[in-house]
């Protein structure tokens, strides 16, 4: 049996609510590691939980709005000037995600963007239903109403005999019980408490739903100042930065 470790890096919404940093998941498996969304204060995160940045190969970028995937610039320079990487970075995301991240690091430190990296940088389009290969991570790809153009993915993610769920951010979908069943793990996002909304979850709507999911662990994250506010009425597991979630 495998074990699996998710260090949450950001539960906050993309205002940093409650003063969470945003989205960002560091996962190890015993061959290998990967950041799940990597928002602006990830790198933050990273060092201030005294975790080792080098040893992520794998980035899944969810998609394309800052506090999913506005951490990556900064990643970079640490690659360059911090810790030397000579080993490959794999991006994967939604078609877009390497011509917008090129882009970011450019307007962001164009000096710096104009020299080549040192290590080879490679992007993979995370299409829905083709799975990704990576080690012994196998991420499949599925798609989320939120950010329609460009796509908005959700993810399994399987490790070994363990699966963890992710739902980026998203509406409500019928299909998102369909993914969440046998999950060792499912990670939810959840920005507000009652208010319905068509591009996020709330506690409601997952509440009324909770046995549909079929997952061993329901973990909230995404958490808006809404479901702050409600925190005391929340009979589910909210995430917190810094939160470490072993199986």
């Amino acid at each position: 049996m495998n074990k699996i470790r998710t260090t949450c890096l950001g539960s906050g919404d993309a205002f940093s609510s409650g003063g969470r940093h945003q989205s960002g998941y560091f996962i190890e498996s015993p061959e290998s590691a990967m950041l799940l969304d990597c928002g602006s204060t990830v790198l933050s995160s990273l060092k201030s939980r005294r975790i080792s940045i080098a040893a992520a190969d794998l980035v899944f970028i969810s998609h394309l709005h800052g506090d999913h995937f506005g951490g990556l610039p900064f990643l970079f320079l640490h690659y360059l000037y911090i810790e030397p990487r000579v080993r490959p970075l794999v991006i994967a995301g939604s078609p877009g995600t390497e011509s917008r991240a090129r882009a970011m690091f450019e307007l962001t430190y164009a000096d710096t963007a104009a020299e080549p990296l040192p290590f080879d940088l490679k992007f993979i389009d995370a299409l829905p239903g083709k799975a990704i290969e990576f080690k012994d991570f196998r991420i499949v790809p599925f798609p989320v109403p939120h950010q329609m153009e460009p796509l908005s993915l959700g993810c399994e993610i399987f490790a070994g005999d363990r699966k963890i769920v992710y739902s980026g951010d998203s509406g409500w979908t019928e299909d998102l019980p369909i993914h969440t069943q046998d999950a060792d793990l499912f990670l939810c996002e959840c920005m507000f408490f009652d208010s319905r909304n068509a591009s996020h979850l709330d506690y409601r709507r997952i509440r009324e739903n909770l046995h549909r999911f079929g997952a061993k662990r329901i973990v909230l994250t995404h958490l808006g100042q809404e479901m702050l506010e409600h925190e005391q009425e929340v009979e589910l597991e909210m995430a917190e930065d810094g939160m470490i979630l072993e199986f």
